[in-house]
């Protein structure tokens, strides 16, 4: 089964976005030894196994950018909270492709 995932951003993407003073909803959800070994300063870290559970967290209507290690489990976030009406965007490549500055 695979993701079906119309609405991407590159890391490169992203990090200009926040240069340039923008304030996105980013969120992390990686484990929680992954965020803390480095992550973006403006996400927010809610683990893939809490997503649904936390999605009061978020608004549906405000784009959210999702953020894992290599875009795999962010895939699947995004699937999980489009099926449930969420703004969402996949952040291509993960982590592993972010040259940014970590917190």
């Amino acid at each position: 089964m695979g993701f079906k995932i119309d609405k991407e951003i590159s890391a490169q993407e992203l990090w200009e976005r926040l240069k340039r003073g923008e304030k996105p909803v980013i969120v992390d959800v990686r484990e929680p030894a992954e965020w803390a070994e480095g992550h973006i300063e403006a996400a927010k870290h809610i683990p893939l196994g809490e997503l649904l559970e936390r999605t009061g967290e978020l608004d549906p209507k405000q784009e959210t950018i999702l953020v894992c290690r290599s875009g795999n489990r962010s895939g699947l976030a995004y699937e999980m909270l489009k099926e449930k009406g969420f703004k969402v965007v996949n952040m291509t490549g993960g982590m592993n492709a972010w040259n940014g500055d970590l917190a």
